[in-house]
Order: C-alpha cells, then structure tokens, then sequence
C-alpha cells in the first residue's frame, strides 16, 4: 500500500500562521479488524446519543456499529436494493463496480434527541434511519431539478433539527472524485433540508469540491472543506451576513470531514498535503491554535485520514479509508505535549 500524506488540523476563528514545532509520535496502536473480505472504509464516524458507536459507513453499502471487543462489528443500515451477495466486492468485481447500485456512505450525523440517523450517500443521496437501524429511507435524491451526483458531508442543527448537506459535484460521481480535483470543477452545492416539511434549498451553488462540513457552536454559520483548493469556506446562516459565504483559512492540504470542537475551533482531515499531483507522500498532522502556533503531529500510520470526532472526554476518533478507524486519547488543555494517550486503530 502506497503510504500518502495525512494531516490533521485545529482550527480557530482566527487567521493562523503556521511556525514549526516539535512533532508528536502517534504509533502506539490497537487493531480491531473489519469483517474479513474485501471490505474498505470507513469514511465517517458517529455516535449515538448514548455515546454508543462507532457508526461508520464502508465501501459495500452498508454503515456497520462497533459494539465492543465481545461483539464486534454488526450491520446497522443499508441502503434501498442492498444485497450482500450483490454488494460483497471481489478481484473480478472491485467496488468501483458495484457502489453506483449499493451506494457510499460518506457523512453520517445524529439527530440526538430523535435517534435518527442521517446519510450522505453518494449514490443515492440524503437517507435517514429510523433509531435501532435496518433500512434507510432515501430523503433527498435531487434538488430544484438536477441530481445529487456525489452526496459528501451532512450536518444537522441539534436545536431544530435542520439537515445541511453537500454535493461535491454535479458533473462527476465519487468514482470520479480525482477529476473533481484536478478540473477545478465548481458545481457543487451547499444545501438545508426541513424534516418538518420535507423541503430542500440550495444555499449556495457554484463552489469548487464543497466535502465535509460543520455547524458552528453558536449555530451562526457552517465550516465547509473545499478540496481541490485546499480550503475552508464560511457559510453565514444567521446575522448580518446571513446567506455570503466567505475564506475561512488555507489549508495545506486535501481536507474531507470538519468537525467543531469544544473550545470554538474545528478539527479537520486532512487526507493528502497539499502539492502537485500525483499527492506528495509525507504523513502528518498539524494542530494550529487561536494564537497562530501550529503544531505539527508526525503520523506513522500510512492511510488516509477522512475524518474526525471529539467527544466531551478529548477522545479523538478518525477512520481511514482502508480499514482501521483510529481513537486517540488525549489532553485538550495541553495539545502541545507530547501525548501519552492510546490510540486504537478498529
């Protein structure tokens, strides 16, 4: 496996300067495996209210719950048409074959107080998940006319209920997502959908590779990773801003998933640094602060980082996009040091 870049940054809502520090060894490690075959993912992770999880969305179709090193990994939802013998990916039949039928998932977010879980598959759009699992109920498959070709990130408003969601491209499929990068395609969209009515709006259109995104804590505006330009956009949803969208920071590298933090920044995967194509190889973190000090994390493991979850405890959770999801324990008061937390790879 051909080791590529993987950065993970903090951001705060102030431009940062980046100024070198010492790096971080990430290598202690713990391998839970994935159900054997040809099985890669995952993109995403939750948790459910309880703290439950993690869910996670892999390259069969289907979005799989950790319940523990007795249990392990159980199917949780799957999408419309799902069949194991038909989605099971082979050497004759890899997945790129069979995704546009099973489906991706790629964001998954609670409703908290609901239990509902919300999709953003690729192929077959915003689905939702009753609490318990079993299949997903398909929400969203096209807006104002035009299809979604390539559902990316989703978020929700844990106050109303409100879905944000991207489509990262109306001309290409996830098949496709490299010529996303490499055409500057800038179709994509940025939308809100209403559980209580059922309606979808475009918030904003015309933006180049829109992927993962996040809803503010204050809930005035979302964080939207742009990645083709190696960015972060600012969608304003509340103030005198309200409906502009803006740079948020540069990035340097190829961002996915964004969360928020408890502190007022974001944590954000970065699965490739930033350089001319083919993507350098150098494998690192990089954590940057309200003050403009970055911190680079040196990671010794060679996957792709997609994205990120911290929970109420500094436990930080990202899967990789083969087969392990990585949980890092840490102190959030004191990044810097050098950490002598565990990390889990599932």
């Amino acid at each position: 496996m051909i080791s590529v870049a993987l950065l993970l940054l903090l951001i705060f809502p102030t431009t940062a300067a980046a100024a070198a520090v010492p790096s971080i060894d990430a290598r202690r490690t713990r391998h839970l495996p994935l159900p054997r075959g040809l099985l890669r993912g995952p993109e995403s992770v939750a948790f459910d209210a309880k703290g439950h999880g993690p869910y996670s969305g892999v390259s069969d179709g289907r979005v799989l719950k950790w319940n523990g090193d007795e249990i392990g990994w159980t199917t949780y939802t799957y999408g419309p048409n799902y069949s194991s013998e038909a989605c099971t990916a082979s050497v004759l039949r890899p997945e790129t074959a069979t995704e546009s039928q099973c489906g991706r998932p790629l964001g998954l977010r609670f409703h908290l107080n609901s239990g509902y879980l919300y999709v953003a598959d690729a192929y077959k759009g915003l689905m939702r998940v009753a609490p318990g699992g079993g299949e997903a109920t398909v929400l969203v498959t096209e807006v104002d006319g035009a299809p979604l070709r390539f559902t990316n990130g989703v978020d929700i408003d844990q106050a109303t209920g409100e879905v944000y969601f991207t489509d990262s491209s109306m001309t290409y499929q996830r098949s496709q997502h490299e010529m996303v990068t490499r055409t500057g395609d800038s179709t994509g969209r940025l939308m809100r959908y209403d559980p209580r009515t059922g309606k979808v709006v475009v918030l904003q259109s015309g933006i180049t590779y829109p992927n993962g995104l996040a809803l503010s804590a204050d809930r005035t505006h979302l964080i939207i990773s742009s990645t083709g330009p190696c960015k972060l956009l600012r969608y304003w949803i509340k103030g005198s801003k309200i409906g502009t969208m803006e740079l948020f920071a540069n990035l340097p590298g190829y961002p996915d998933n964004v969360r928020h933090d408890k502190r007022g920044g974001y944590w954000v995967a970065l699965h490739r640094e930033k350089n001319e194509l083919p993507f350098g190889p150098k494998e690192s973190y990089a954590h940057i602060q309200s003050n403009g000090s970055q911190t680079m994390i040196q990671n010794k493991n060679p996957n792709n980082v997609t994205t990120e979850h911290e929970d109420d405890f500094g436990q930080l959770a990202e899967p990789h996009k083969f087969n392990n999801i990585f949980v890092y324990e840490f102190d959030p008061e004191n990044i810097h040091g050098p950490t002598q937390g565990n990390m889990y790879v599932a």
